[in-house]
């Protein structure tokens, strides 16, 4: 042990940290932090400390000095670290979302990680904890099968007039194919005949 390092661990200490280390349930660091000060107030050196936990000097004179500094509690916690990347400003955070919300530049059809990240200035990493964060999943689309029925533009306008400007007294119904029925015929060739099964 260092030279003007006396650690004095009073009885109710020594206690507490015998019932850490006895303990199945107590977390790895906390035993062989209350390990080290149960050592070093039983006489060993720093030398034979570091061969039975299997710590470093540096590990060993840390946790000493902790003890003697904050007792018994200061070896149930750590010292909070600060962050090693400040966080992002929040425009940052805001234009991410605009731009995402928006048409991608060049031929691209959505928002990658990379050219968000490229166009923004931060990391992909970065765009991806911002998307996560608030839903965003630029890369999921939903298709639309567009007609290929000459006439289809007209009776589109037709249909959304009703809506838009329906005329006066009148009741427009809207029916639909039943949901999870998929219009094979419309989109695929008629299936071979069938034994009871009519033509379409």
């Amino acid at each position: 042990m260092r030279k003007g390092i006396v650690v004095n661990v009073k009885a109710a200490d020594r206690g507490r940290l015998a019932a850490i280390v006895a303990n199945r349930n107590s977390p790895q660091k906390h035993v062989w932090r209350a390990r080290i000060v149960l050592l070093t107030a039983d006489g060993l050196g720093t030398a034979e400390i570091m061969r039975q936990t299997g710590k470093s000097k540096s590990v060993v004179w840390r946790w000493q000095e902790r003890f003697m500094q904050a007792g018994v509690d200061g070896l149930l916690r750590d010292k909070t670290r600060p962050s090693r990347k400040p966080p992002l400003d929040r425009s940052v955070i805001a234009r991410v979302i605009d731009l995402t919300a928006g048409s991608p530049p060049g031929e691209a059809t959505h928002w990658t990680a990379a050219a968000m990240a490229k166009a923004v200035g931060i990391s992909v990493s970065s765009v991806q904890r911002i998307w996560r964060a608030h839903g965003l999943k630029p890369h999921q689309v939903r298709p639309f099968k567009l007609s290929n029925d000459p006439a289809f533009a007209s009776k589109l306008k037709d249909v959304v007039g009703l809506y838009v400007d329906p005329p006066d007294h009148a009741v427009i119904l809207s029916i639909d194919e039943k949901s999870q029925i998929q219009a094979v015929d419309r989109t695929q060739p008629g299936l071979p005949m069938k034994k009871d099964v009519p033509a379409p």
